[in-house]
């Protein structure tokens, strides 16, 4: 049973309010980020740093996203319910949750076992529903393809084309692109006739795509 206290609530009413300051404006989005319980990824001890805008270690050199980075990638998608996505680097599971809550159908996939194994047992117990992947997802996941919208939540050197193919038109891809360090947020729209339309946003700080395609072969 998962606790979820008056107290858990406030805070995350308080992160909301922070996201909202920062300029995250998208009311569905700011409502699934309010509906999940961000404490249920960090041990008790860590409980002060759940709803902090900021990332936080989850272990095999790996974090859970910044709240507010969160929030841009998943406006940038403009998920719609029903819509088919593919996050690639599942991570603790955070993001996951609140394309779930957007009613998306997702299929997410984990370079690293040990993360997919954890993200895919706690989700479940949480009663979340997504199609958990351990795998390469710098190269996609073609089996389940076109998808609606692809997520990228780790810094990859350059655009996978591969991931463009899996897109449908019309489909989105939202990737931070750039060194190991600092990526730019980039968008790419795929329209009927596979015209591609690329749009430059902020700076974001991401941990390294790893894959074929991203920074580990």
């Amino acid at each position: 049973m998962i606790e979820d206290s008056y107290r858990h609530r406030g805070m995350r009413r308080a992160l909301i309010k922070t996201l909202e300051e920062k300029g995250i404006s998208d009311p569905k989005v700011l409502n699934a980020l309010k509906k999940v319980p961000r404490h249920v990824f960090f041990d008790k001890a860590f409980l002060e740093h759940a709803y902090q805008d900021k990332a936080f270690p989850i272990g095999e050199g790996q974090t859970i996203s910044q709240p507010y980075t969160v929030a841009v990638q998943t406006e940038l998608a403009q998920i719609v319910p029903g819509d088919k996505v593919l996050e690639i680097g599942t991570g603790s599971g955070y993001q996951c949750c609140i394309l779930l809550e957007l009613e998306a159908k997702v299929y997410t996939i984990e370079y690293l076992r040990p993360l997919h194994l954890q993200a895919k047992n706690l989700l479940t117990s949480m009663g979340y529903q997504a199609h958990f992947i351990h795998g390469d997802g710098s190269k996609g996941f073609s089996a389940y393809a076109p998808y609606d919208k692809i997520i990228v939540t780790a810094g990859a050197p350059s655009v996978p084309e591969i991931l463009i193919e899996q897109l449908a038109a019309p489909g989105k891809l939202v990737i931070p692109v750039g060194g190991s360090e600092r990526q730019e947020m980039v968008t790419i729209q795929k329209l009927p006739g596979n015209k591609i339309i690329k749009k430059e946003h902020n700076y974001f700080s991401f941990v390294p795509l790893l894959g074929e395609q991203g920074w580990r072969k």
